[in-house]
């Protein structure tokens, strides 16, 4: 289980204006603040031909990347990292909920990449455990494995159960060992909650790295890095034929 939130993009304008700085080329931009709100279409921009593709109907508020700019953006972003330093300007900040697993696997990135967590250290007695709070949905319900006369669903739900009880009596004793209980026991499916601050640079790392990962999770993180804005940027799937 994976949940992204209040996903949030910025750094368009100066990642282009950098990215024309070595050929001094600032007067072929031709990029915008679009404002419309009444589908009026403005000329010369990219989404013209399609006004369904228009990203200005969901933000009256919204910088519009123009032909010229997309295709030197496209050029340099299939060149190389050395040539397309202006992803690195392009800045994303998400708000992911997602097991203590998988952010095992996340934590690899630590180039470009800042998070604030939610802290399970001062904070795993705050509240009572539920189901909720961990990833289950590939657990066995019906039927117990070998060595076990249970399910590994019913192993978690009696788990849960001993956690908020070694909760319960480090809460009314306040005495550490049951704290190092909570702590120790806590499985990997324990979801948290971290606040992200990435770029479209390290997101294209990620993406070709972890598109076809085992894990349910990173499949839904890359559907995620598709929907983001120019996201052709990072998955390079539109041909520079289609902009022209």
């Amino acid at each position: 289980m994976i949940k992204l939130e209040k996903t949030d993009v910025y750094g368009w304008e100066a990642a282009i204006r950098g990215m024309r700085n070595p050929m001094n080329s600032w007067k072929k931009s031709d990029s915008f603040m679009c404002k419309e709100s009444d589908k009026k279409c403005v000329f010369g921009c990219r989404f013209s031909d399609d006004l369904s593709t228009c990203p200005v109907y969901d933000n009256n508020d919204y910088f519009v990347i123009g032909r010229n700019d997309f295709k030197l953006m496209m050029s340099l972003a299939k060149a190389g990292p050395d040539h397309r330093k202006f992803m690195r300007f392009i800045t994303v900040t998400v708000d992911i909920t997602a097991p203590l697993y998988w952010w095992k696997e996340f934590d690899t990135y630590k180039v470009g990449t800042v998070a604030n967590s939610c802290s399970t250290m001062h904070k795993i007695a705050e509240k009572e455990f539920t189901p909720d709070d961990f990833s289950h949905e590939h657990l066995i319900s019906d039927e117990p494995v070998p060595y076990s006369a249970i399910s590994p669903k019913q192993f978690l739900m009696d788990l849960i159960k001993t956690l908020n009880g070694c909760r319960e009596m480090y809460l009314k004793t306040k005495d550490k060992k049951w704290w190092w209980q909570m702590i120790q026991l806590l499985p990997t499916s324990y979801n948290q909650k971290r606040t992200v601050h990435l770029n479209y640079e390290v997101l294209k790392n990620i993406y070709f790295a972890r598109k076809s990962h085992k894990l349910d999770e990173w499949h839904d993180f890359c559907h995620w890095i598709e929907k983001l804005p120019y996201s052709e940027l990072i998955t390079g799937e539109v041909e520079l034929a289609e902009q022209t």
